[in-house]
């Protein structure tokens, strides 16, 4: 069963996941076109300067349910089968679900993760920055209400859609686990590029002209196997 891949964001009191609170949630699932975006009432009055830059207050979120309802939810709606993605999610994002859910005696699915940041980081190198606005700009993408959980995660799906081309989630995971340890083309017309822009009609003429035959290209080779781009 191929995995759901669910675009997510969260918006919070503060940045540190030990004291501060998720305020708001979202997500986005492509696959059956559905998004989840709730408040959520942290108990406890929203510092001003966090206000300041996601413009929500504790008007908006006084008659919220606390996390321990919206996380529910939002398990719900992420299902079992998910890979959640999220820019800046090993560092942020999954550190505030993994408190509350300690917090409030939750339990998810084994869900993967995916961070969109570090994805950015490795294939746009010649990007200055990689926040979420930056490649938002870099690939043309509308201007949106930016630090507004719903409006970052739609923007999110449509630049990580871009950045990763045709590759699948699963050939993502693996490039981003280490599973595969040769990330851009060595060699050719095509060289330098990262192997998600490598056309796979060149990927196939490689094996047709006797290319990963060469005791040098067996690591090439198997890559291009781990990924799903060169048929055995």
């Amino acid at each position: 069963m191929s995995l759901i891949p669910i675009y997510y964001d969260t918006e919070t009191t503060g940045i540190k996941s030990d004291k501060d609170r998720i305020i708001e949630i979202a997500a986005f699932d492509p696959v059956n076109n559905r998004t989840f975006c709730r408040f959520v009432n942290p108990g406890f009055p929203i510092p001003p300067e966090a206000s300041a830059i996601h413009h929500i207050t504790d008007e908006m979120v006084s008659t919220s349910p606390s996390y321990k309802e919206v996380g529910q939810a939002f398990i719900d709606f992420c299902g079992t089968n998910a890979v959640l993605i999220a820019h800046n999610n090993d560092n942020f994002d999954k550190h505030f679900l993994d408190a509350e859910a300690k917090r409030h005696d939750l339990v998810y699915p084994e869900w993967k993760f995916i961070d969109s940041l570090k994805w950015a980081r490795k294939y746009r190198p010649d990007l200055p920055r990689h926040s979420l606005q930056v490649l938002r700009e870099a690939y043309g993408i509308p201007s949106n209400q930016a630090h507004r959980a719903l409006d970052d995660v739609i923007v999110l799906y449509s630049v990580f859609s871009q950045m990763i081309d045709d590759l699948t989630i699963e050939q993502v995971l693996a490039l981003l686990s280490g599973a595969t340890k040769i990330s851009r083309m060595p060699f050719g017309k095509h060289q330098g590029k990262s192997l998600s822009e490598v056309p796979k009609d060149y990927v196939a003429w490689l094996k047709t002209s006797g290319a990963f035959d060469k005791s040098e290209n067996k690591e090439l080779k198997e890559t291009f196997e781990t990924l799903g781009l060169l048929t055995v």
